[in-house]
């Protein structure tokens, strides 16, 4: 980065390239506490429908410098502003995509709602909008008193019953993988919630094309602050679609049914106007979705 600070990258490969055929590229984001290895199942998926996925560990996790620590939200987005003007200066004719997952997706809305990014579009799965405006005062006031009284306390979350995702195996390598983050500092916590803020007020300046993915089931994300986020949405934008996965966790592209949404995104990647291969596709305005909102977050357990 132009501070000096350095972001691994890591590549993977379309399986086969055809000089007549449209090249294209995705930079991956991964979600808080986790690092580029979250792309793998999908940029496997990707490769071999012919397209190149790069993976970056953000600033403070996976592999880079000082991990666990806090680097800002702000720098956060400047790093992917910066990484977006690097990759299209190597891919000058590629159509160039975000992908990101849970606080990387609110990363990308930020940067997209905020600067002129050279990409073709973006993949937000599972987007990390849980602003403060929809935390209960007391979580607030919890959260804020402890970033500012104790900001390196360590939280481990041993004893919370909530399942990011219905793919055991999955989780049990999560778990023993030394990259991934398992005591997480209070100034982190306070961090990645002025991250989601700052999401939620850059959302009225969005424009397609954008696929945007949820599943029903997510015990991270509570259903009422992505419905707040639903309504925030540019109302005139019909190029963002949204699909709803019945049967969907918080980390849908590694859940057990992770290939019907790689498949979404895959066909959404090629015809962002196409039909999407799972037929939950559901708009923001649709009565499913109107439905949805109207039921309580799930209470994990």
């Amino acid at each position: 980065m132009p501070d000096g600070y350095r972001l691994p990258l890591y590549r993977w490969t379309a399986s086969t390239i055809d000089n007549d055929v449209q090249q294209f590229v995705i930079l991956g984001l991964h979600g808080f506490n986790d690092y580029s290895n979250a792309f793998a199942p999908l940029a496997q998926s990707l490769a071999e429908a012919g397209i190149t996925t790069y993976a970056v560990d953000q600033r403070g996790f996976g592999a880079t410098a000082l991990a666990g620590r806090w680097h800002g939200s702000e720098q956060l987005t400047a790093d992917l502003v910066e990484l977006t003007s690097l990759l299209r200066q190597r891919y000058k004719e590629a159509r160039l995509y975000l992908i990101g997952e849970s606080m990387g997706a609110a990363v990308a809305i930020d940067a997209l709602g905020r600067s002129e990014l050279p990409v073709d579009g973006a993949v937000l799965i599972a987007p990390a909008v849980w602003s403060r405006d929809a935390m209960p005062w007391f979580q607030r006031l919890g959260l804020d008193s402890l970033a500012h009284i104790a900001p390196g306390m360590q939280l481990t979350g041993k004893g919370i019953r909530i399942r990011p995702s219905d793919n055991i195996d999955m989780l049990r390598a999560m778990g023993a993988d030394p990259l991934v983050i398992k005591a997480t500092r209070v100034d982190a916590l306070w961090g990645v919630t002025n991250v989601m803020d700052r999401a939620m007020e850059a959302l009225s300046k969005l424009h397609g094309p954008l696929l945007l993915l949820y599943g029903e089931r997510d015990e991270i994300i509570p259903r009422h602050a992505f419905c707040r986020m639903l309504r925030r949405l540019p109302q005139d934008n019909h190029s963002i679609r949204l699909v709803l996965y019945r049967e969907g966790w918080h980390m849908l592209p590694r859940d057990l049914q992770g290939q019907r949404v790689q498949a979404d995104i895959i066909a959404w990647l090629h015809n962002s106007q196409g039909r999407l291969p799972s037929g939950e596709e559901s708009p923001p305005d649709a009565a499913r979705t109107q439905h949805f909102c109207e039921q309580p977050s799930i209470t994990a357990g």
